[in-house]
């Protein structure tokens, strides 16, 4: 979010100080009023929530949350991932994930001051997503140079995030729902969308032929209970449905197929 700094003559102001809804962040005591952002990083902020949200390694994320490392540092990043209970009020420490969009107008010193409070705060990683010119992201670790991913390379984020996230996810529409997409079906036990496709497949070959099972009975004139219809329709065992395919021209009752299980 574009920021400029307001020094204060006696840089004592605390977090307990600024009221949810101010447009105030503090740095060591200090003031630093938080413009709108632009749509293009409204946009952005909604892409990567979309995106990295549905991880399904992460349990919380928010926007604009307000941290506090310590009592004169309020510090809120455009995206949190991790770190963000569901209760009124600052959060102490800093997100593992801190997400900021620079746009025109960004004051970079205060960036990189705001970069180097979360760092030294805990964050694992500080990401910035550069919108003017060439769109990018620079991630930024404690301790270790900064690294610029541009369109078509990953972000990782080990111990944060299970999946790679492609630098487009960030601010493209369309590549924050194929990511989401991933992520919703890893969350429920499917790997893939082909998965998913396949599993339907199988249980669509299994109805089948447990019809018909149903209907060689029927024209033998074996009679069959409802009971047993749904239970010869409710069977997913591909050895059973083969076993009864098999058996369902020669036994003489239902029953007698049923107990061959």
């Amino acid at each position: 979010m574009p920021m400029a700094k307001l020094e204060l003559a006696d840089g004592e102001i605390s977090a307990d100080q600024i009221r949810p809804g101010d447009p105030y962040e503090l740095s060591e005591g200090h003031l630093v009023y938080c413009a709108p952002s632009g749509s293009d990083s409204g946009r952005g902020v909604i892409a990567a929530a979309l995106s990295l949200d549905t991880d399904p390694d992460v349990e919380s994320s928010g926007a604009e949350v307000g941290f506090t490392p310590s009592q004169h540092t309020l510090r809120a990043p455009d995206l949190a991932i991790g770190g963000v209970p569901d209760q009124p009020g600052w959060v102490s420490g800093a997100p593992p994930i801190a997400i900021e969009y620079a746009g025109r107008g960004q004051h970079e010193q205060d960036l990189r001051k705001k970069i180097e409070e979360f760092l030294d705060a805990g964050s694992k990683y500080v990401w910035v997503v550069r919108l003017v010119k060439d769109r990018r992201v620079e991630v930024h670790e404690k301790g270790r140079p900064k690294v610029t991913k541009r369109p078509g390379q990953d972000l990782d984020a080990p111990g944060v995030l299970r999946n790679p996230v492609p630098v487009e996810a960030l601010f493209d529409r369309s590549v924050a729902h194929d990511v989401a997409l991933r992520n919703l079906l890893q969350r429920h036990g499917y790997d893939s969308l082909e998965n998913v496709r396949e599993e339907g497949r199988e249980e669509g070959r299994e109805e089948a032929q447990a019809q018909a099972i149903l209907a060689v009975l029927e024209a033998r004139g074996i009679e069959v209970s409802e009971e047993e219809k749904q239970r010869i329709s409710a069977t997913r065992s591909p050895g059973t449905l083969y076993r009864w395919i098999r058996d369902a021209v020669r036994v003489s009752s239902s029953a007698e197929l049923i107990d061959r299980t």
